[in-house]
């Protein structure tokens, strides 16, 4: 029986991938790609010539059994996204799941998360933290913020660059104006950025700064 790699890939500078990584999937006989486009771009850069298949969210509930099968046949099987770790934020779950329950090794590579940066570059508590991805887009976002009230911990969350206000002025009717946070964007990037201060701080900046990039909001727990 042969392995499923679960490999990460840059969040933004190519120079942040592993050694290792570009040799799992050199040698894998095939990778999974959440945009062959994409991770076109990543594969041409390092000479990887490994045939690729599409694996993303609109397929994965078809495509995993197979592709199961095919690692219990003997084929090496990589997967990647378009960046970061597979399986945060991103697919991955299903298919670990399904190897898990049929006894096929994985073996998931360290490396480049969006999160962990964000979190240690915050200035906020990173001992213990909860790690939240993306809210619900409508549907219970004001109940999964309603349960996060008395959270301690700090608070990570992903956003795109277009609900970044709408998103903070939620996050500041439902923890008030005082409470600090964090926002990264662009990490690793060249315009890669973290604005510090309270909620009612940093809303005052993006309201004079049209929100550009990819965001991280470390948010400070209940004190």
């Amino acid at each position: 029986m042969a392995t499923l790699f679960l490999v990460p890939t840059p969040i933004g500078n190519l120079d942040d991938m592993t050694f290792r990584g570009v040799k799992t999937l050199q040698s894998a006989d095939v990778i999974l790609a959440e945009d062959t486009r994409v991770s076109g771009i990543l594969l041409k850069h390092f000479n990887i010539e490994t045939p690729m298949q599409s694996y993303h969210q609109h397929n994965e509930h078809k495509v995993t059994e197979r592709i199961v099968k095919a690692i219990q046949n003997g084929q090496n099987t990589a997967l990647i996204t378009d960046a970061g770790t597979p399986g945060i934020s991103d697919p991955g779950f299903l298919l670990v799941r399904a190897c898990v329950a049929e006894g096929v090794e994985i073996q998931c590579l360290p490396g480049a998360t969006a999160f962990v940066p964000a979190l240690v570059n915050s200035g906020l508590p990173n001992d213990k933290f909860v790690f939240e991805g993306f809210l619900p887009p409508k549907k219970g976002r004001q109940k999964r913020l309603d349960a996060l009230a008395e959270e301690d911990r700090s608070i990570i969350f992903y956003e795109s660059p277009y609900k970044v206000l709408k998103t903070l002025q939620q996050l500041k009717e439902k923890f008030g104006s005082d409470r600090q946070i964090s926002v990264s964007r662009e990490i690793s990037k060249i315009y890669e950025e973290t604005i510090r201060g309270s909620l009612g701080e940093v809303i005052s900046r993006f309201e004079n700064h049209k929100p550009k990039g990819e965001f991280v909001f470390v948010l400070a727990g209940k004190s």
